[in-house]
């Protein structure tokens, strides 16, 4: 089974491991743009728009066939896929790879993610946590890092880029479903250093350090957020997040006390609870 990894470098393993690269730029891209539509025919419109944009040459039809025709004959060349397997194939009004979902890292990941998002949301917080792992195991650097990138495939990199972030929110809330919440502060920390605008990061951040009896260092993570959005946007930290540091400091909005902030995993059988949203 021949394997095609977009997430990081753009690759294709061949069923005996090796690793291998079309030498032409133009040829990846295309092959790329197919690929993140996998079995879904991609016009000649489209491919000509990623791989030249506003701007094709006139002989651009002719020269997209020449791209395909050489990622087909490498398949066969390269041993990639026996000769007999239609992979690239054409279908008006353009083309299609046709792959098993498990050929493809990126339908993997989308996979991966969705289950964790399930196991989530039925409290089922050790398969969720793995599932994820394994999700973001398959990242090995930026998506298609190696290769040009037109306006298509650009959508679809900002669109993995989301669907990390996601998954990363969905470790954070099972591993908070498990109570492990000095365990996620690391990670947390990370997170707000390589996301310092995501809120929400900062947010389990400040919960996590609460919940873990870390109160001064709690509410320093909320000054550094204050300061991130004042440098950078010019603006205070949202609603949620301010009554978030009021409960730190031991008094409610409405003027009462209260103890050490709750965590947005929470302790009950009825799963995580949580802040409304942070936008």
């Amino acid at each position: 089974m021949v394997r095609f990894n977009l997430i990081g470098p753009f690759e294709i393993v061949a069923q005996d491991g090796r690793s291998y690269l079309p030498s032409t730029p133009k040829v990846c891209q295309t092959l790329a743009l197919l690929l993140t539509r996998a079995n879904e025919i991609v016009t000649s419109d489209s491919l000509i728009h990623e791989l030249w944009g506003e701007s094709p040459p006139r002989s651009a039809v002719t020269t997209l066939q020449t791209y395909v025709y050489h990622a087909r004959r490498m398949f066969v060349s390269e041993n990639l896929v026996p000769a007999e397997r239609p992979l690239l194939v054409t279908r008006a009004p353009g083309y299609a790879v046709q792959v098993e979902d498990d050929e493809v890292d990126i339908r993997i990941f989308e996979r991966l993610v969705a289950e964790a998002h399930t196991d989530l949301g039925a409290h089922r917080y050790e398969s969720a946590v793995r599932r994820i792992d394994g999700a973001l195991e398959l990242w090995r650097g930026p998506a298609l890092s190696n290769i040009p990138a037109g306006d298509l495939l650009t959508g679809h990199i900002v669109h993995l880029e989301e669907l990390r972030i996601r998954a990363l929110e969905i470790r954070i809330e099972a591993e908070g479903g498990l109570n492990r919440h000095r365990e996620s502060i690391p990670q947390l920390r990370k997170l707000v250093n390589d996301y310092p605008l995501n809120e929400w990061f900062h947010s389990r951040l400040i919960m996590a350090l609460g919940s873990s009896g870390r109160r001064a260092e709690a509410l320093q993570a909320y000054q550094n957020l204050r300061r991130i959005l004042a440098d950078e946007l010019g603006l205070e930290p949202s609603a949620d997040l301010q009554r978030l540091q009021l409960e730190l400091l031991g008094s409610r909005p409405d003027g009462g006390t209260r103890g050490t902030p709750h965590s947005g995993s929470g302790n009950t059988a009825q799963g995580p609870t949580r802040l409304p949203v942070f936008t």
